[in-house]
């Protein structure tokens, strides 16, 4: 690849004398890892198919890493950063280094968790390097609040990214990997290794593909209705979902009486069942009365 192709996108030396200019230090508080490595974001974009049509949205854009990347790709960028300095320094960047895509980009300074709508229009895929410590909750935000995104490729801590793609009857199946597959199809997209952030992580990191399901769980309960079972069945995921799921239907009868009702058996652990046999059980709440 030639130095010019790389030009636009920022190498280990760009990125240490612009967190340096802007007085900024990764904090693990907000779980700040930056990229160092072009190929590595072009990978990343690669991996997620961004098609020249796309309009991505990206949390926790950082520096500008794999913005830069995103852009010089997608038709349109839009970037969430919580971080006051970072989302004061990204415009700027991104005219500096591809001045040609400078109308193709747009910040929203928020935290992900609170974005209930994002400028122009409405996103097709999500890509984003997500802070360790929030990567389910604002992945699962994310495909819940923009029902336009088809694609999603997040690359997040290792063991997340095995909870996420996890299928029943594994031992890291659990909540994450139900309420994921409630929106999409999941599974791992390669691993990342740890020398290509700075500072470099002391965990490996994974990349999850999530393709959002051409039809939806087929259910008459709601999903607040069936995430409530799914939260029920793993809180207490070494008793059977009988046990389990006491609680939520009022008495460890009343949630045999729906097991039944729906299938599953009384006996059966949470980690064992696909999202729609949660769905079923939702929608047989309070079968016995």
């Amino acid at each position: 690849m030639s130095s010019t192709e790389h030009d636009a996108l920022l190498g280990p030396a760009d990125i240490r004398e612009l967190a340096a200019t802007l007085g900024v230090r990764p904090t693990k508080q907000r779980g700040q890892n930056f990229v160092i490595d072009a190929n590595t974001v072009r990978r990343i974009v690669r991996t997620a198919e961004v098609r020249p049509a796309d309009v991505v949205v990206e949390v926790g854009p950082g520096l500008g890493s794999l913005t830069l990347a995103l852009l010089e790709t997608a038709a349109h960028v839009t970037a969430v950063e919580i971080d006051d300095v970072l989302a004061g320094a990204l415009p700027a960047t991104i005219a500096a280094r591809l001045p040609a895509k400078a109308d193709s980009f747009a910040l929203v300074h928020s935290d992900a968790m609170l974005v209930r709508e994002l400028p122009g229009p409405a996103p097709t895929a999500l890509v984003a390097n997500l802070p360790y410590n929030v990567a389910v909750p604002v992945l699962l935000h994310m495909l819940d609040t923009f029902p336009s995104l088809e694609r999603t490729l997040v690359m997040v801590q290792a063991e997340v990214a095995d909870r996420l793609a996890a299928a029943p009857g594994s031992k890291v199946y659990g909540v994450p990997s139900v309420k994921a597959n409630w929106y999409a199809d999941v599974k791992r997209a390669g691993a990342i290794g740890r020398n290509v952030f700075w500072p470099a992580p002391n965990v490996d990191s994974g990349l999850v593909s999530l393709v959002r399901r051409a039809e939806p769980v087929k259910t008459t309960a709601s999903k607040q209705e069936v995430f409530a079972v799914v939260d029920a069945a793993f809180a207490q995921r070494r008793k059977t979902l009988r046990a389990a799921l006491a609680g939520w239907a009022g008495s460890a009868a009343a949630a045999e009486a729906a097991l039944v009702a729906a299938g599953v058996s009384p006996q059966a652990r949470g980690e064992s069942l696909t999202v729609e046999e949660f769905a079923r059980i939702a929608e047989h709440k309070g079968a016995a009365a």
